[in-house]
């Protein structure tokens, strides 16, 4: 059997947390800035959880 390749799109989206968990960055945070507030902006910085209705096709991506 060949080896598994990784989707290299996803290896750079995801990561694994130390309990087995997938980590994500939050989504529209690129442009237009301007009109959403501080509050908003500064929970768009932290690291999101993978859905777990998701989290299968992920790790399947990553061949975890």
């Amino acid at each position: 059997m060949p080896k598994q390749k990784t989707r290299r799109g996803a290896a750079k989206r995801f990561k694994l947390t130390g309990s087995g968990k997938l980590r994500r960055n939050k989504a529209n945070h690129r442009h237009m800035l301007i009109r959403r507030s501080n509050s908003v902006k500064r929970k768009m910085r932290n690291a999101g959880l993978v859905d777990g209705s998701d989290s299968k096709k992920v790790r399947r991506m990553l061949c975890v």
